[in-house]
C-alpha cells in the first residue's frame, strides 16, 4: 500500500512519522526550509517529552513519487484547489483522495441522496477544481482531530489527540476505507470509519465556524472567548444558525450548544488556528470555515444573520492584514 501525504505541515508530518515508524511506505510532499531539513536529517517528531526521528521520502515534485494507493490532503481548505492539476502524477486508476481538510469538505453533496445530490459549493471549490480534478468517487472523508505544530523546519511537536475518523460519501464500510484504517491503527493511530462521518464534521466546524472568527477579530483565547457573556452569546448565535441548516440536510447533533462552548473553554488559553495564521501572517481558512456554511445558508433557504455579519468583518480583518482575497 503506497501512501502519500499531500501537505506534510503539523498533522501531514505527525502522520508520516508515524506511519514512517510502522514501516509503511508513505511519502510527502512538501517545500522550503521543511523539505530541505526532511531531506537532510529525516522528520523528527517530539511527543510526550521523547524525540523520535524517521528517515521519509519528501520531494516537492509529486512527479518524482508516481502513482498512490492514497492521497492524504492535509493542506489549508484554501490551499488545494490551485494545486489540483500538480497533484495529478499521484493519482492512478485506483487512487483514493483522502480529504483530510478543515471546514464543510468540497465533495459534501456526492451521495448524499435527495435533490441536493450533486451540489458544488462554489466557497471550497471555486471553479469545480476539485470535483472534476479528483472526481468525487476517489474522496474518502476524514475527520482530523490531533493538534500539532511544525516547531523548527524538519520537527513536529504533537500536542494531543491521535484520531482521525473516516467515512465513506455514502456511509458504507468500503474495502479501501477499511484498508486505509488498518493501516492507520497499526500506525498507533485511531480510525475508525464512521456511516455518519457528515454528524463529526459538523461537531468539528461548530467550533471552528464560531471560535476562530471571533478569536482573530477579538485576538482573544479559547477560555476567554467562550466564558465572556459577550463573546460567548455570538458564538452561541452563530452555531444555533448552523444548527438549524446541518438539521435541514439530515445532521443529528450528539451534544448541544452549551456543552459545545464548554468544551471549547475547557481546552484553556488556545490561540485558534485563524488566530494564529493571522499573526503568522499567513492566509486563513475565512470561507471554508465560514463562507461555506453561509452558502449552505443560502442553499438551504435559512438565514444566517450573525454568521453573515462575523464573515463580513473577518474578511475585511482579513484585507485589512493582506491576508484574504
Amino acid at each position: 500500500m503506497k501512501i502519500c501525504i499531500f501537505g506534510a505541515g503539523a498533522i501531514g508530518g505527525y502522520m508520516g512519522v508515524k506511519l514512517a515508524q510502522a514501516g509503511a511506505d508513505v511519502s510527502l510532499v512538501a517545500r522550503g526550509p521543511h523539505l530541505a531539513a526532511m531531506r537532510e536529517k529525516g522528520l523528527s517528531l517530539v511527543e510526550e517529552g521523547e524525540t523520535v526521528t524517521v528517515p521519509v521520502t519528501a520531494s516537492e515534485d509529486p512527479a518524482e513519487l508516481g502513482p498512490q494507493d492514497y492521497v492524504i490532503v492535509t493542506l489549508k481548505a484554501h490551499s488545494v484547489p490551485p494545486v489540483v492539476g500538480r497533484m495529478q502524477p499521484l493519482i492512478g486508476p485506483e487512487t483514493t483522495i483522502v480529504s483530510g481538510v478543515n471546514g464543510v469538505p468540497w465533495w459534501y453533496f456526492h451521495k448524499i441522496g435527495g435533490p441536493l445530490e450533486g451540489t458544488r459549493l462554489e466557497s471550497v471549490d471555486p471553479g469545480n477544481a476539485q470535483w472534476d480534478g479528483f472526481g468525487p468517487d476517489r474522496v474518502l472523508g476524514c475527520v482530523v482531530y490531533p493538534a500539532a505544530e511544525v516547531s523548527e523546519p524538519g520537527t513536529i511537536r504533537h500536542i494531543e489527540g491521535n484520531r482521525f475518523s473516516l467515512g465513506e460519501p455514502d456511509g458504507s464500510k468500503s474495502e479501501r476505507a477499511m484498508a486505509l484504517s488498518q493501516a492507520l491503527g497499526a500506525a498507533g493511530l485511531k480510525a475508525p470509519v464512521r456511516p455518519r462521518l457528515r454528524d463529526e464534521i459538523w461537531v468539528k466546524l461548530w467550533g471552528n465556524l464560531s471560535f476562530n472568527p471571533i478569536s482573530a477579530l477579538t485576538l482573544a483565547t479559547l477560555d476567554v472567548l467562550c466564558t465572556d457573556p459577550g463573546t460567548r452569546a455570538v458564538a452561541r448565535a452563530m452555531m444555533l444558525e448552523a444548527q438549524q441548516i446541518a438539521e435541514k440536510l439530515g445532521v443529528k447533533f450528539p451534544i448541544d450548544v452549551e456543552r459545545r462552548i464548554d468544551g471549547g473553554a475547557a481546552v484553556g488559553a488556545h490561540r485558534t488556528s485563524m488566530l494564529q495564521d493571522l499573526d503568522a501572517g499567513r492566509p486563513m481558512e475565512i470561507d471554508a470555515l465560514v463562507g461555506s456554511v453561509q452558502e449552505l445558508g443560502r442553499i438551504t433557504d435559512t438565514p444566517t444573520p450573525t454568521i453573515d455579519t462575523v464573515l463580513g468583518l473577518i474578511r475585511l480583518r482579513g484585507r485589512v492584514a493582506g491576508l484574504y482575497q
